[in-house]
């Protein structure tokens, strides 16, 4: 069975670049470009993993974090945060949220795969 990873990402090449990667890694890939679009998406039609930007238009990633992780619908759904924000403080705020993993920007995608394989195939 084909995981569904929603990536949420308002950088267009960013956003094609994740899915192009994740595609070709066998994973069925639903993209948008806000914070808005992402919790629809995760209320309509739940992913196994979201892949989370901070910096976005209109609602930002920590928040749509947190209302994921306070749903009972998803609160279960692996959030990893993926952002160029490197402060302590915002890895300390994300994790706060809820995200189950924060990889800042540039990323190499070889640790994000990991990360997700991680998440979505715990140890038994």
């Amino acid at each position: 069975m084909q995981r569904k990873i929603l990536i949420v990402e308002d950088e267009e090449s960013l956003l094609k670049l994740e899915s192009i990667l994740l595609t070709t890694k066998g994973f069925h890939v639903q993209g948008v470009t806000t914070g808005t679009a992402a919790l629809k998406a995760v209320a309509e039609n739940p992913p196994d993993l979201v892949l989370l930007d901070i910096m976005l238009p209109e609602m930002d990633g920590f928040e749509v974090c947190r209302q994921i992780k306070s749903s009972p619908q998803s609160r279960h759904i692996p959030v990893i945060l993926l952002t160029a924000k490197k402060s302590p403080e915002d890895m300390i705020r994300g994790k706060a949220v809820g995200a189950d993993q924060y990889i800042t920007k540039p990323f190499k995608s070889s640790m994000v795969i990991a990360a997700i394989e991680r998440l979505l195939n715990p140890p038994a």
